[in-house]
């Protein structure tokens, strides 16, 4: 069977920055495997179209740039936020605001957002919420596993269940 949409793939990656040759950012091996829902929307585009037509045991290596992948930094997603709303009972947890970390907030609807620390002064932290790999080019490089039909449930639900998917 070919991977199209409503199937189900499982496959290895690994995820480098810019090129074959570039950092390792994400390894994902034969012992645990991603299994995705291909044509659910869960996945970037260029991702999902790259695998599109592939069948077991097929290797596969390409790449995205920063716009087919998770766009560029946006300038207005960094924000500065008074210190204040870091207090918590009146006290502020400095390890919290080591710069690089990445805490999940709230938007002013309410939204569950994940930021990093860019910065912190005596009154403001700046927080980047752009994805991580915003501005990044990508590249991916692995193995079809496996593929299979994906269920009406797993089709209504736009994810896979089971064996790597999500329970309820």
């Amino acid at each position: 069977m070919k991977t199209g949409k409503n199937t189900v793939v499982t496959l290895t990656y690994t995820l480098r920055l810019d090129n074959v040759e570039g950092e390792i950012v994400e390894l994902v091996q034969k012992e645990n495997p991603a299994v995705f829902l291909l044509g659910a929307g869960n996945l970037l585009d260029k991702f999902e179209q790259n695998l599109d037509g592939l069948v077991v045991g097929d290797a596969f290596s390409f790449g995205l740039t920063s716009t087919e992948g998770y766009g560029m930094v946006e300038e207005d997603a960094i924000v500065e936020i008074p210190l204040q709303a870091f207090e918590v009972d009146g006290q502020l947890d400095m390890e919290m605001l080591e710069l690089g970390n990445m805490l999940p907030m709230r938007d002013s609807e309410g939204n569950l957002l994940h930021g990093k620390v860019a910065a912190v002064d005596e009154e403001y932290v700046t927080m980047d919420f752009n994805h991580p790999l915003a501005g990044k080019d990508l590249h991916f490089s692995g193995e079809i596993l496996e593929v299979r039909a994906a269920s009406e449930e797993e089709m209504s639900h736009r994810h896979v269940h089971g064996a790597g998917g999500h329970h309820h």
